[in-house]
This record gives C-alpha cells, structure tokens and sequence, in this order.
C-alpha cells in the first residue's frame, strides 16, 4: 500500500464532497511589489473581500488566496515579511466573511510562507506550484522545498493544513526533469506528502490536456485537480475524471485573470457544475 492510501481523501475531508469548484482570489499587488499602488492596504483588503463575496454568492466550495499581482514574482527566499503580513490579514478576513475553505497560494513557490499565513489566518490547504524536483521557472531555477516545507510544518504545529502540489507545473521548462515521465512526476510528489495532485496547463488560463490529467489520476492514489483553464466549455469533460478544478480566469470580466469576478459569469459555471454533480 502505497503512503498516499494510508491518508485519508483531503478533498472530501475539507469539502465534504467528491467534485468540487474552488475559485482564485487575484490580490492587488501588495506593499514591496513594483505594480503596488501605495494606496492603504485596507483598500486591498476590500477588493480580495469583493471577490470573495461574488464567488460565495454563486456557490463556490473554497477560495485561494493568491499574491497574484505581485508581478514580477520572487524566489522563495526574497519574499518579505511584508507579503506574508498583508496575506495573513487578507486570508483571516476572507475565512471569516465566507465560511468557506480558504487556501493560500504564495507566489512563486513560497511554501513555507504560505504555511505561515494558513496556520495565522486559519487556512485549510496551500497551493504550492513545484513541490518536488527543480524547475527552470520565470524566475530562475527553483527547487521543490517539500523536504523543508513539511518540517516546518510540523514545527509550527500546522499538521491539519493540506498541500495541494502542481504535478507538472506551468510557467517553467521541464528540461531538468525531461527524463521523468509524468507519471513519476506525479508519483514523486505523493511519495513527498502532498495530499492532492494538481494538474494544468502551460500558463495561467490554459487547459490541462484531457491526456495528461487521465495520466495524472492513473499514476496516483491522491485526488487531482485541474488548476487552470478550467470553464464552462470544458468542466463536464474535466468533472469526469478530476476531483475538483481550481478556476479563476473564465469566471472573471471578459475573462481576464486581473478583472473582477463576473457574477453572472460565476453563476452560469456554478449551475453546469450542479448539473454534474
């Protein structure tokens, strides 16, 4: 038996389901970033609250948390105090507006803040993009911190929050890893404890082949996941193999990842997926 099907199944456990819909909160850029508008935090804050708020009323499951406008991203070990401040206060006024299961996504690759701010701010689960093996990034060569991540982990006495790990993740070249198959990629990150595989596509807003993601679910015994390019086109076809799907462009103002959510938009995707399910 394999150390996957010794845990428990992280997507029913959080969500109490088997198909579940989790939308993506696109933050403004947060203070330290080049795109931060120097305006008051609050307003920042009132923003990631305004989404929260659209995916909510159209019945959305969880919501992640994501720095996603602090573009250019950093590498792990330049990321300050500051963003996991501003993230911890944003993700705890996110939990406690909705109810919902919230997760955090430190971008890039910021596990161990994301782990920081989860336990702070009573997070669920974190999204880390490349949890095992090394990639050629946007930013550079970044290593899979899963060894570190999961010791910190338990010293922050942060067992209960959930990893959902990209299997082969977008935004970077797999050349490092082009002798690994996806499969093993997949295997690689259930032997380091993730508790949920994600699979996407090559860039925010594309789709994980229908290929890829059957390979993915057949190599592991964790739940997967689509994390990106999911829409109301496509999710009936993702539905039928994946656990849940992470979604966040199609649903979003002429679907456009830095627009506001759409709410008739989210609600037309949320009324196909109660269909499904």
């Amino acid at each position: 038996m394999s150390v996957g099907q010794l845990r428990d199944n992280a997507i029913t456990s959080l969500f109490g389901q088997r198909k579940v819909v989790i939308g993506v909160i696109h933050s403004r850029a947060l203070p330290g970033a080049p795109r931060y508008s120097g305006g008051p935090v609050s307003e920042i804050y009132d923003y990631a609250l305004a989404e929260a708020q659209r995916y909510a009323e159209a019945g959305v499951d969880g919501l992640i948390v994501e720095n996603h406008g602090d573009i250019p991203f950093l590498k792990p070990d330049a990321i300050g105090p500051e963003t996991a401040a501003c993230m911890a206060v944003m993700t705890e006024r996110v939990r406690v507006a909705t109810g919902l299961q919230i997760g955090v996504n430190v971008l890039a690759n910021g596990a161990l803040q994301a782990l920081s701010i989860a336990q702070a701010a009573g997070a669920s689960f974190i999204r880390v993009n490349q949890w095992s093996n090394a990639y050629v990034a946007n930013e550079g060569i970044v290593e899979g911190p899963a060894a570190v991540a999961l010791r910190y982990r338990r010293n922050i006495g942060a067992e209960a929050v959930r990893v959902f790990a990209d299997v082969h993740v977008k935004h970077g070249a797999h050349a490092i890893t082009a002798d690994r198959s996806i499969e093993e990629l997949a295997r690689d990150n259930e032997f380091f404890d993730a508790d949920v595989a994600i699979a996407t596509g090559q860039r925010t807003g594309n789709a994980a082949t229908q290929e890829e993601l059957a390979t993915i679910a057949a190599a592991t015994s964790l739940p997967v996941v689509v994390g990106s390019g999911v829409s109301e086109g496509n999710v009936e076809r993702i539905m039928s193999i994946a656990s849940g799907v992470i979604v966040a462009s199609s649903l979003k103002k002429d679907g456009v990842w830095w627009n506001p959510v759409d709410p008739a938009r989210a609600r037309s995707f949320m009324q196909v997926v109660e269909g499904l399910r």
